[in-house]
């Protein structure tokens, strides 16, 4: 693909994000059966709906650029899941693994939040102003999931989290 417009970038980056979210369906099931902790578990299932929905959400913006998603794939995720896969590998406490899971979890989301975020910034340079709306509930989404791990992490203000529990 040449990247000459803005334009250009702007459907390159959704390429890129529809291969990321189309993997992640994929990956986060195998998060939520390896998940030890019930509110994990119940984060990652609530994800994946999100997940498919951004999917829809992707999809619906290329059919208003009268494009459609390809079959690149998005190295970055791709290499992301394969290091969350390695987790699923490993033997050991469970509530460690579960901190593991929350580590793996946590590096998808940040990518993901870096990535929606340059494309919802391209969509309001390009003047798509449907898309970046569409972009902006994703990215909306993303952020929640990030502060829902850490919350379990962490156990909030009045709770003991996954990680408290993992030091002993």
């Amino acid at each position: 693909m040449q990247l000459n417009t803005l334009n250009d970038l702007f459907e390159e980056q959704l390429q890129d994000l529809y291969s990321a979210e189309t993997q992640l369906v994929e990956a986060l099931p195998k998060m939520a059966s390896a998940s030890s902790n019930e509110e994990l578990r119940d984060a990652f299932e609530q994800h994946l709906a999100e997940t498919r929905q951004h999917v829809e959400r992707l999809t619906q913006i290329f059919g208003q650029l009268g494009e459609k998603p390809g079959t690149e794939k998005c190295k970055a995720m791709e290499g992301l899941i394969k290091e969350g896969e390695e987790v699923l590998s490993m033997q050991g406490d469970p509530t460690v693994i579960d901190a593991a899971l929350i580590a793996a979890a946590q590096r998808v989301e940040h990518y993901e939040i870096a990535a929606y975020g340059t494309v919802k910034t391209l969509a309001d340079q390009l003047d798509l102003g449907d898309a970046k709306g569409l972009l902006d509930d994703t990215l909306d989404e993303e952020g929640k999931a990030d502060k829902l791990l850490t919350k379990i992490a962490t156990g909030g203000l009045l709770g003991s989290g996954v990680n408290e529990a993992a030091k002993r």
